[in-house]
């Protein structure tokens, strides 16, 4: 009997590592705009280091003047941490008429993202560098994961639309959709891929041409989990709610329903490990390196 006893508590002990191995293996950190409390958002220097620290390259989609994809959260030039091309500020007027899509990249290039102390990330490195097109920053960081010998790297690719924003600030929902997974087919990464939204028309596109790619519900507001949901016509692959609306509940009912939760943007460290705790599939973050 000790015998049986002993090999079958071996075996559970046995098992529960593997499931704990198992769960850090597939539990999704992500550095949201590639970790911006570390490096300037949404830059190339940015998806390095998420490269560096192993996690998920979460980033956003505007466009220029051409219709390139660019990576940038903001569809103008945003003078909190923009400088003009001559190291000069740029006002907030200044700024908000910068409309990235009524500019051609070459003028877009020359705008420094990096350089200006940015006092909500006083531990961001400070470096001259531009907003990226899509198709380059995917060049260099496949590169720079190979020449490391790191794993390919995963991204996470936010579509920057609304309905108010179409052909003024964007491409329409479809135009943008396929103008983005051109490139991502071009570049052979859309099997690493994620397409998350705040905006139901692109994921709903997304279901209907690119069934195979993974996609994300990305929702900010007081709706339940099941009123969250009815809003789109299919089940998302990851429900991706402000971390402030998760509760056990909310988690519980995701993976009931066979959806991964993923919640934005964790960055206090006590916070990280109770949202954790509740069972998120993964977490994205300003701060990364503190998954």
């Amino acid at each position: 009997m000790t015998y049986k006893f002993t090999k079958a508590l071996t075996i559970a002990i046995a098992t529960l590592i593997t499931q704990t191995a198992t769960a850090q293996q597939t539990f999704d950190k992500q550095g949201h705009r590639g970790g911006r409390g570390l490096m300037p958002e949404n830059t190339i220097a940015a998806m390095k280091k998420a490269v560096d620290l192993g996690v998920t390259l979460e980033m956003d989609i505007s466009f220029s003047e051409e219709k390139l994809p660019i990576v940038s959260h903001d569809q103008y030039l945003n003078p909190k941490f923009v400088l003009k091309p001559n190291g000069d500020t740029l006002t907030k007027a200044d700024g908000k008429a910068l409309r990235l899509y009524n500019m051609p990249y070459g003028i877009i290039k020359t705008y420094d993202v990096g350089s200006k102390y940015y006092p909500q990330f006083p531990e961001q490195q400070k470096m001259k560098v531009n907003i990226p097109l899509l198709s380059a920053l995917i060049d260099t960081v496949e590169a720079y994961a190979k020449q490391k010998g790191a794993k390919p790297p995963h991204y996470n690719i936010e579509t920057k639309t609304s309905p108010k924003g179409d052909n003024i600030e964007h491409p329409g929902p479809k135009e943008f959709v396929d103008l983005l997974i051109g490139v991502l087919k071009d570049k052979k990464v859309l099997d690493r891929v994620i397409i998350q939204s705040f905006d139901a028309r692109t994921l709903e596109i997304m279901h209907l041409q690119y069934p195979q790619v993974p996609t994300a519900w990305l929702v900010s507001n007081k709706l339940t989990l099941n009123e969250n949901l009815a809003t789109l016509s299919f089940k998302p692959t990851i429900y991706s709610p402000d971390y402030k609306m998760v509760t056990r509940d909310v988690v519980d009912g995701c993976h009931a329903k066979g959806i991964k939760i993923i919640p934005w943007t964790v960055n206090d460290p006590e916070k990280i490990k109770e949202i954790k705790a509740l069972g998120v599939d993964g977490i994205i973050s300003d701060y990364p390196n503190r998954l």
